[in-house]
């Protein structure tokens, strides 16, 4: 992303910058900031989400305060369709912190525990919530599988579930503390993906809470580290998320070897059970199918809870 003035200084004037942006080649996502069209099309939507913070961070000047779920982006927290305005808190109405149809303002007390500063590679701050008020301040206002899955990525960052509860006690903020609260208890840092969190939300919901998350299991081909394990009843749950195989290593290496690893898990008697992005979005099938598997299994069984 790139300022008006960053485009004057490479040779752009205003006229040029309004005619490529009439004809596709740059977009405009705020008053007085461009990107790359072709650029932004290769972005997931969370990095576009991210993106249209900084523009919004160059057209005000760098004076907002970001909070909720833009500070969660930009602490690097891992999101899941959340929505693509920015979220500012501030205590004046009509300020130019808070002024576009893209922009949701809040107006909420801000302690000085609960305020950070990001710094920029240039040397410029941007001003935010600390990572636990930012937890808080998402329960607040998501849904709780999406407020999880930014709550479980805060607490691997090093957030604590002490220090967010304590912000909590203190009683600054009343409204949602209720709903931020039941998130806590629900937290878990094991889970270290989007994809994770929301299936281990779900197997809470479905009754099935005898799997624990992140099990190293020993095979002659090595440790199997199973995202969800019932070792009693030998069960294995895991959500197959691309980044799961692919960030690392080679993708054939990864490959192969977890092929290696699954097929010794299966001869000492294990059942692995493989679910991907689109069942989560089907829940009942989901659980029609889970349950189905484990009849097998009857020790896993348990009544489910409602969702």
């Amino acid at each position: 992303m790139v300022s008006t003035g960053q485009l004057a200084e490479a040779g752009l004037e205003s006229r040029m910058v309004a005619e490529a942006v009439k004809a596709g080649v740059i977009l405009r996502l705020r008053r007085g900031a461009y990107v790359r069209r072709s650029y932004w099309n290769t972005l997931k939507p969370w990095n576009q989400d991210w993106l249209m913070i900084m523009a919004h961070y160059e057209s005000t000047g760098g004076v907002a305060r970001y909070t909720h779920v833009s500070a969660a982006l930009l602490h690097g927290c891992d999101v899941w369709n959340t929505g693509s305005a920015v979220h500012v808190t501030t205590q004046y109405s009509n300020s130019r912190t808070s002024a576009g149809v893209d922009v949701r303002t809040h107006r909420l007390p801000l302690a000085a525990g609960d305020l950070a500063t990001l710094w920029r590679p240039d040397g410029r701050g941007i001003l935010t919530t600390g990572l636990e008020r930012t937890v808080l301040d998402c329960a607040r206002i998501l849904p709780r599988a999406k407020a999880a899955v930014i709550g479980d990525h805060a607490l691997r960052k090093g957030a604590s579930l002490e220090g967010m509860r304590r912000l909590l006690d203190d009683g600054t903020v009343k409204r949602g503390s209720r709903r931020a609260a039941e998130l806590l208890d629900v937290l878990d840092a094991r889970s270290e993906s989007a994809g994770e969190t929301r299936t281990r939300l779900l197997l809470y919901s479905f009754g099935l809470d005898r799997f624990t998350p992140q099990v190293e299991i020993p095979t002659p081909e090595g440790f199997f580290r199973a995202d969800f394990a019932d070792a009693e009843a030998k069960v294995v749950i895991e959500f197959d998320g691309a980044a799961k195989y692919f960030d690392y290593k080679p993708t054939d290496d990864v490959l192969v070897a977890e092929r290696l690893r699954e097929t010794a898990l299966t001869e000492a008697g294990w059942r692995v059970f493989r679910l991907r992005w689109k069942h989560l979005d089907r829940p009942e099938e989901l659980r029609r199918r889970l349950l189905e598997f484990l009849g097998q299994h009857p020790g896993t069984q348990k009544r489910p809870r409602p969702a």
